[in-house]
């Protein structure tokens, strides 16, 4: 895999050319900046920008108002080869807080051994409707100890509007959920996006989270999907580099909250 070539095709494909995340959002291109603009418990913020050291500024101020003014939470999604050198700077003084930095993780699915099956005893289900929803959040609660009521609506909305879109799954162990996952296909792209990938602490190590990627590549690879992306936090890049992920470079969340007035 020509890594140079591949995340030039990823900035063209997800990120300049990015498409709304549901029917009740749109991408809009002003200037030097791809954003996205969702409802409140959708996903918002800054997708892509072709900024300079004299714009800058000026450009992170206009989404600032603009996020502000409708009254949203939003992100500013930071690529470490993104221009100018110094945007991070630029956007913690401008009120944005670093959340942990991720790794983009790139692998062709042809590359991937696709023959991989869960562990004896779990069983990877589906999810189509409200009830595996609520396992799915129920999971990524326990995994990752955070609130789950913005991917509830996301997985709600999508099943309901876009099914097509998504694919989540969770892994049972006697009918309860100890791990789940979801995969974003956007329709003209050649990535699919693994998401969410958690597995509640005491079932950890013992392989679903690898199944939990080959069962996703599987599906990918069906519907015509050339590579699978993810955004690896540090426990998960070792596993995914075993598998035969690539690294390409670094993605940090900057965040900026709610204007209170």
């Amino acid at each position: 895999m020509d890594h140079a070539a591949v995340l030039a095709l990823f900035d063209r494909d997800m990120r300049e050319g990015a498409r709304p995340f549901g029917l009740d959002s749109v991408v809009e291109r002003v200037g030097g900046v791809v954003r996205h603009v969702g409802p409140e418990k959708g996903w918002n913020g800054v997708l892509w920008s072709d900024l300079s050291e004299v714009d800058a500024d000026a450009a992170i101020a206009e989404q600032v108002r603009h996020f502000t003014g409708l009254g949203l939470e939003f992100e500013w999604k930071l690529y470490a080869h993104d221009r100018p050198v110094d945007l991070g700077r630029r956007l913690r003084a401008a009120g944005f807080t670093a959340e942990p930095e991720e790794t983009l993780m790139i692998v062709e699915v042809g590359e991937l051994d696709l023959d991989v099956r869960p562990p004896q005893g779990i069983e990877l289900r589906p999810v189509t409707d409200a009830a595996g929803v609520d396992l799915v959040a129920d999971v990524h609660e326990q995994a990752f100890g955070s609130d789950s009521s913005r991917l509830r609506h996301l997985l709600l909305t999508q099943l309901a509007e876009e099914p097509d879109t998504v694919v989540a799954v969770v892994a049972l162990a006697d009918d309860v959920p100890v791990s789940s996952a979801r995969m974003e296909l956007i329709p003209g792209t050649r990535f699919a996006g693994l998401w969410g990938g958690g597995t509640v602490e005491a079932w950890r190590g013992r392989g679903i989270y690898r199944a939990l990627v080959a069962h996703r590549a599987r599906i990918a690879a069906d519907r015509g999907y050339r590579y699978l992306q993810v955004d690896a936090s540090d426990e998960s890049r070792p596993i995914l580099e075993r598998l035969g992920f690539a690294p390409l470079t670094t993605t940090t969340p900057y965040v900026h909250p709610v204007a209170r007035l």
